[in-house]
């Protein structure tokens, strides 16, 4: 179903719903692993997840800013440029020095620099500036990468409609929020799980993209829209994911 929303309007709405789009479990879909779509609502206890403290991030030559961050056609959606040069260099998408005990394709998730590495062979790593929101600082631990989604669809559950009732359109019986350039999720989502359950943590593109590098009140990793598309296409699989 659609909905005609002012930007005024929308733009509120996306602003008082990052947590619930964080906490939502997406409807069973392409890449998801139906032995553990039951699998709902359930945070396992953070662990220390140790990583080799003696690293450094050298930043790789300058890039073309212009055309990684220009505008995107995507699955039909139009996707605006990003403002890059109004966000600080260092969480701009970068190739960097990066030793770290961590395999070459996976995930690190460093919660105080506000940078997302995608951990390549030889010292190497891409990283990306993100944003972070209260869920998104909170967690840490082990986990897998256990399905993704292409501009995803934005469920409110039951228990934030009973806080915020306005939000009840995008509610379970409602259908959500179509997807779209101002849903919550943008235009792709990561669901990680540990253990075989879902820790509600989700790694997602924001279409505010003022938000990166930056602490919120509610959410949790928010990426570029167009670091977003990038990054999903490297994962594969279960991909590790340590957030530190």
């Amino acid at each position: 179903m659609s909905f005609q929303l002012s930007r005024r309007s929308l733009l509120a709405v996306v602003a008082s719903s990052i947590l619930s789009a964080c906490t939502q479990v997406p409807k069973p879909g392409l890449e998801a692993n139906a032995a553990d779509k039951a699998n709902k609502g359930t945070i396992s206890p953070p662990e220390k997840a140790p990583i080799e403290l003696d690293r450094k991030d050298e930043p790789a030559p300058k890039l073309d800013y212009a055309q990684i961050y220009g505008p995107v056609k995507d699955e039909g959606y139009d996707v605006p440029a990003v403002q890059f040069d109004a966000i600080k260099p260092e969480f701009l998408r970068q190739e960097v020095d990066y030793a770290t005990n961590e395999p070459a394709y996976s995930i690190v998730v460093d919660t105080q620099k506000m940078f997302l590495y995608w951990v390549l062979p030889g010292g190497k790593a891409i990283r990306y500036g993100v944003g972070l929101g209260a869920q998104g600082r909170a967690w840490k631990g082990r986990a897998v990468v256990h399905w993704k989604r292409k501009w995803p669809r934005w469920t409110v559950p039951d228990d934030m409609v009973a806080r915020q009732p306005h939000l009840k359109k995008y509610g379970i019986e409602a259908g959500g929020m179509d997807p779209g350039l101002g849903n919550p999720l943008g235009a792709r989502a990561m669901y990680i799980f540990q253990d075989g359950k879902d820790t509600l943590y989700r790694i997602h593109g924001s279409p505010q993209w003022r938000s990166i590098g930056k602490n919120a009140s509610a959410g949790c990793v928010r990426m570029l829209q167009q670091d977003a598309i990038d990054l999903y296409n490297r994962v594969r699989g279960k991909t590790p994911l340590l957030v530190i």
